[in-house]
This record gives structure tokens, sequence and C-alpha cells, in this order.
């Protein structure tokens, strides 16, 4: 077996460039947007569309998987070589909602290219960076003369990703047996920037909450009953308060149990970006950094938990004033999880903390919304050496590492399979993920479907599994 010829990937690419982008451009036609009920037909119409499209690419077994919310899309490809590994490919078909009234230049879901730019809702997130596989392992079957992978090929493409993903623990762990793998590889994360082609190493966790605090039955009067009876508004604003400490660092007792620390290796790694701060302040819409001492910023984003208060209310709010004693106030709380942390551990600690913080005569309620867990793939695991080497090939350049500070479904994948998470994508932070004028470079995506099909006769030559049964 020899790896796929570089020069016939790029004519097959060429050849089938402008059949590609129409197939893309009708795809995102299809607003499908999970968080709008109204919208749960075209999310469905949008899952269809994949599975007859992954069906005419060659994947004998496509179907589409039903959930108690969103269709997800499952494929599978075997190879005729029974030592190959078993990849599954991970991403999303629904998209986050766009209107023109948002600030967008063309409708969001009538796609245009400009300047080499196409713009959509879903161009980068993630209907492009899910299709360029489709013509990847068609560049892969073409240049080397096979009429199957070089590895037994899956994916799962889920509808709800948008949404939070709620029914996709459960899919992943009703479907395991379908889904089982060596490696995973998720295709819905970006690079450094087009001159700095990078391989993202992992993803945050994210655990977030409301703390409803409740006090007088009733509002009441400040002059009358100020001061000699406990405030919910004040106690919200203590609550706050007193989530750092005078370094930043999360206050909450046991937050930090279990938290893997950054490498001398990785630090190094980290600091070998070209990071321009003031660059980054500026996409920030910020004037300043701020976080835990003795890190850098791009430690804090990736490497670190953080809590963030995302909102706090409570009381009279209208123009002028009036003098009460609020009856109820509100705190809605973010957490960042890192790997090694354990979000059931970390939303105990947050409800201890808040109970032992509140005085008599404040009740309160503290509502979890989920919680995904942490992702890192180690640097020396050789399906991601694989990763990096199909890239360098596609980029004709070094590929350095980062992680992605959000969070996604990814670890549900790797805790209840067994296998590594790996990231392939190509968009960069121009692009605008969830942001007006969404779009994707087309001559990055191509250098994506050039990795994808560079990928599975790497990790096919590098990666031998024995065969069980």
């Amino acid at each position: 077996m020899s790896t796929t010829p570089d020069d016939a990937v790029r004519a097959y690419v060429d050849a089938h460039r402008t059949e590609f982008l129409d197939d893309l451009a009708a795809w995102l036609r299809i607003p499908s947007v999970s968080a709008d009920p109204g919208r749960a037909g075209d999310v469905r119409r949008s899952a269809q569309w994949l599975a007859d499209k992954l069906t005419t690419t060659g994947f004998p077994t496509v179907e589409v998987w039903e959930t108690a919310g969103a269709p997800a899309v499952f494929a599978e490809w075997p190879s005729d070589d029974p030592h190959a590994p078993t990849v599954l490919v991970y991403g999303h078909h629904d998209v986050q909602p766009a209107a023109l009234a948002d600030g967008w230049h063309s409708e969001p879901f009538e796609p245009q290219v400009r300047d080499g730019k196409l713009y959509a809702r879903g161009a980068a997130d993630d209907k492009g960076q899910v299709l360029f596989h489709t013509l990847g392992v068609r560049a892969h079957l073409a240049a080397t003369g096979r009429t199957a992978p070089a590895v037994h090929l899956k994916l799962l493409v889920e509808g709800e990703e948008e949404s939070g993903s709620p029914h996709f623990p459960a899919l992943v762990s009703a479907r395991a047996d379908r889904l089982r793998c060596d490696a995973v590889v998720v295709s819905d994360t970006g690079m450094w920037s087009a001159d700095t082609p990078t391989v993202c190493t992992g993803m945050r966790g994210l655990a977030d909450c409301q703390i409803d605090l409740y006090g007088p039955d009733q509002d009441v009067h400040s002059g009358s009953f100020g001061g000699a009876v406990p405030n919910p508004a004040m106690e919200a604003a203590r609550l706050a308060a007193g989530l750092h400490d005078a370094d930043l660092r999360v206050a909450i007792p046991g937050f930090y149990d279990g938290v893997v620390e950054l490498t001398d290796r990785e630090r190094e790694l980290f600091a070998e970006l070209p990071f321009d701060e003031a660059e980054w302040l500026r996409t920030a819409h910020s004037h300043a950094t701020a976080g835990e001492a003795g890190f850098t910023t791009l430690e804090r984003l990736w490497a670190r938990p953080t809590a963030e208060v995302n909102g706090i209310g409570g009381g009279y709010q209208g123009p002028g004033g009036k003098t009460i004693v609020p009856a109820t106030a509100q705190l809605k709380l973010s957490f960042r999880l890192v790997e090694g942390q354990d979000a059931d551990q970390v939303q105990q600690a947050v409800r201890d903390w808040v109970a032992d913080r509140l005085p008599a005569g404040i009740r309160h309620e503290i509502t979890f919304w989920g919680a995904t867990r942490p992702c890192l793939t180690p640097l020396d695991h050789p399906a991601l050496r694989s990763v990096v080497r199909a890239m360098e090939r596609a980029f004709g350049r070094p590929v350095r590492f980062t992680r992605e500070g959000g969070s996604g479904p990814a670890a549900d994948l790797r805790d209840v399979l067994g296998a590594p998470v790996l990231f392939l994508g190509i968009s960069v932070p121009s692009d605008g993920w969830h942001a007006p004028n969404e779009k994707v470079e087309l001559d990055l995506l191509m250098k994506g479907v050039e990795s994808a099909a560079y990928l599975w006769g790497d990790l096919a030559e590098s990666w031998r599994v024995p065969v069980t049964g």
C-alpha cells in the first residue's frame, strides 16, 4: 500500500471543485436552525440532503438516526483491509439563527461568492467542514485506485450541536456498537490563520447555571426595612464578587481538583504562535487583558478553567429611583472546565459554596443546564501525528498546535467509545462563526479536502490494529 499521491489528489480536487461548491451551496440554502422549532422541518430536510449526498458519494451504508429532537446522519464505508483502523468523523448539520436584519450583507441562506470567499450561514460552521470529507474520500480513492477507503470510515453528523446537543450523549450511548472506532476525527474547529495552519488538541468543557435568590415575600420599603432584612440583590452581588480571589483564581473550594496542568512543552508550543495581543483585543472588543495570575492570555483561554458572571439582576430596573428592598434576584454563571475536572463534582462544589455564603433569610435555587466535558489529545498519539502530516502535505508548511477555549460534544464520543479525539478543521477566526456574514475561504476549504484525502492512507500505514473475533 502506498500513501495517496499528492499530484493525483490535487488534480482530482481541481477537476471536481465546481461541482463540490454547487453541492455545498445547495445544502447551505436549507435553513437548518435547530434552535427554532419552526425550522424543525428544515433540519430534517438538511439531514436527508446529506444522507442522499453520502449515498451518491459511495458510502454503502447511510442512515438517518432519529433522536428525541433533531435527526442525525450516520454513514459507514468499510475498508477491504482487516487490519486498518476504524475512524469516525464527527460534525453537525444544524446552524445558528440568521436574518438579513442582523447585519448580513446578503441573504444568509442564499450563498454568495465574493473575493474567493463563500458567504452563508453554516459555510464554515459546520456544513463546509462536513462536506469536504465527501470530496476528500473520493479524491483518496481516485488517486490510489482503491474501491474502498484505506480505513474503515464512519460519519456521524448530528442535528442539535447549535442547541447544546441535548440528545447527543444518549444517541452515542444507544448506538455505541455501531459507532465503535479506534479514533474520532472532529471537523468542527479552526486554525490559527491562513498563514499558520494548526491542529487543535483540546477543547474545554462547560457547566452553566442560574442562581435564583429569594428574600422578602414581596418588594418592601427600603426606609422602613432596609438594613434590617436581608437583600437578595446585595447577596447576588456578593456571590459575584466572591467568585475570584485577588489573583483572579476561582475561589470555590475544590474547583481545581484534578486539573491537568500544562507541561513545559505545551507552554513552549503556545508561545511559538504569532500572537498579537493588541490585535486580539480588537477582535475581543475589549481594552485590556485580565485573568488568572501566572498565565499568558492563550494559556488562560485554552488550558485554564474559568468562572464568568453571564448576567446579574434583581429589583427595580426602570427609569429613576424606586427605594425598595427587592424580593428576588438572579445570577447566571458559566464555568469552563479543563481536562481532569469532573463536571458533576464542579456542580456540587458550586452548590456547596453558594449555600455556605448566603445568610439566614435568603432562600435559593440553583439550576444547571447540563454539562459538556473537556477533551484533550496527547501530543504523542500516532493518529494525531497522521493528522499533522496530512495537513502539512496539503498546506506545504509546518503545522503548529492550538486548543479551543470553547466547548463541544467531542468528550462524549471519547468517553463512550474509548477512542482518542482528533481535530481536523480549516476555518479561520475571520470566518465569523455565529456572527453576521459568516463565510469560508474557498482555497482553505480545498486544503481541507486535500487533508482528508491524505489522512486515510497515512492512518492505515502508520497505525495497524489487530483483528478480533
